[in-house]
C-alpha cells in the first residue's frame, strides 16, 4: 500500500494480494493435509513412525510436520531454511510492532510526551523484553497450535469493529482504541484461561467481542475527544465518508474552513463492492478446488460466482475513485 502510486492502485494492490492470499496460497496447504490423511490416517501412525516423539507431544498438529519427512534431502533443508526465516519474521514485526505501540501510542501519548529519543529507543527495548516473556509464558499454557490460532482470533475478532469504525466516526479516539487493543487480549486470554469448559470457540469469540466493544465505547464517552484542528486535518488529508463525520464537517463549515464535500456515492460503491469481492474471491477459491477434484460443472459454476463478483467490482470502481481525479 505504502508503495503504491495512488489510492486506485494500492485498493487494487489490496485486492489482488486477497484473492493470492485467500483464493491461492490455500491449496498446497489443503494438498498437503489431504495427503496427511492417507499417509497418517490416525494418530497411532504417527506413534508408529515416530516413536522416538513423546506420546503426550504427539496430536493433529503434528501430521504436517510429518510430511515434511517424506521430502527429499535438498527441498527438506530449503523447507526448514523457509520455515526459521518465517518464524523469524513474524517474530521481529510482532516485537517491533508492540514495542511501537508502547512506545508511540502509549508513552509518548500518555506518560512523557517530551521523551527524547535515547528514552524512546530505551522504552523500546524495555517493551520488546517484557512482550518475549509474556509471549514465553503464555506458550507454557497452551497445548497445541489451535489453541494458539483462537486466542489470536479472537484478539483480533474483538479489534477489528474499531478499527474499522475509526474510519467512520469521528467520537473514535486514541484512548478507544488503546482500551480496545488491551482489553480484548485482556479478554480473549481471560476466557481461554478461566472460561468454562462447556463454553464453545465460536461462543467465546462472540462473548469477546461484545465485551471488547463495551469497554471501547465506554473509553470513547468518557474520555475527551480529539482536538477539533486534528479532526479538520484528518478530513482535509484522508476525506472520510460517511455520516459518522457529518458533525465535524458543519463544525468546520461554520468555522469558516474549505473542506472536501463527503463521498457519499463512493461510500455506497464501495459497501456494495464487499459482498462481490466475498463472493470473486471465495468463489474462485472453492472453483479452483473443484477442478483441482475433477467436478467441472462445480467448477464452472463458482467460476460463474466469481466472474460476477469480478465484473461487479469492475463497473463500480470508478465510483469508488471519483474524488480522486
Amino acid at each position: 500500500m505504502l508503495a503504491a502510486r495512488n489510492e486506485r492502485h494500492a485498493v487494487g494492490a489490496i485486492l489482488f494480494f486477497q484473492f493470492l492470499h485467500y483464493a491461492v496460497r490455500p491449496w498446497p496447504w489443503i494438498i498437503v493435509a489431504l495427503a496427511s490423511l492417507v499417509v497418517y490416517p490416525d494418530l497411532a501412525s504417527i506413534r508408529t513412525a515416530f516413536p522416538d516423539i513423546p506420546a503426550g507431544v504427539v496430536g493433529e498438529d503434528l501430521a504436517y510436520s510429518a510430511m515434511l519427512s517424506h521430502l527429499p534431502t535438498g527441498l527438506l533443508g530449503l523447507m526448514l531454511a523457509s520455515l526459521a526465516a518465517a518464524y523469524m519474521s513474524t517474530i521481529a514485526t510482532q516485537l517491533n510492532w508492540g514495542a511501537s505501540y508502547v512506545v508511540n501510542d502509549f508513552w509518548l501519548r500518555l506518560v512523557n510526551p517530551a521523551a527524547g529519543a535515547k528514552e524512546q529507543v530505551r522504552v523500546g527495548r524495555i517493551a520488546t523484553v517484557l512482550l518475549m516473556l509474556a509471549a514465553g509464558g503464555l506458550s507454557m499454557f497452551l497445548s497445541s497450535a489451535l489453541q494458539a490460532f483462537a486466542i489470536l482470533l479472537s484478539v483480533g475478532a474483538g479489534t477489528g469493529l474499531i478499527f474499522l469504525l475509526r474510519w467512520f466516526w469521528w467520537r473514535i479516539n486514541g484512548e478507544a482504541e488503546l482500551a480496545a487493543m488491551i482489553s480484548s487480549f485482556v479478554i480473549a486470554l481471560a476466557l481461554f484461561l478461566w472460561g468454562p469448559a462447556g463454553w464453545s470457540d465460536t461462543f467465546r469469540l462472540v462473548l469477546s467481542v461484545g465485551l471488547t466493544t463495551l469497554v471501547w465505547l465506554a473509553a470513547a464517552f468518557l474520555t475527551r475527544p480529539t482536538d477539533r484542528a486534528v479532526l479538520h486535518a484528518f478530513i482535509r488529508k484522508i476525506d472520510p465518508p460517511g455520516p459518522g463525520w457529518a458533525r465535524v464537517r458543519a463544525d468546520a463549515a461554520s468555522d469558516g474552513i474549505a473542506l472536501p464535500r463527503s463521498p457519499s456515492r463512493e461510500l455506497a460503491a464501495g459497501i456494495a463492492c464487499v459482498p462481490a469481492a466475498l463472493a470473486a474471491i471465495y468463489a474462485s477459491l472453492f472453483g479452483m478446488g473443484a477442478a483441482i477434484f475433477g467436478h467441472w460443472a462445480a467448477a464452472a459454476g463458482w467460476l460463474a460466482l466469481a466472474l460476477a463478483g469480478s465484473w461487479v467490482i469492475w463497473r463500480l470502481w470508478d465510483d469508488l475513485f471519483e474524488l480522486e481525479a
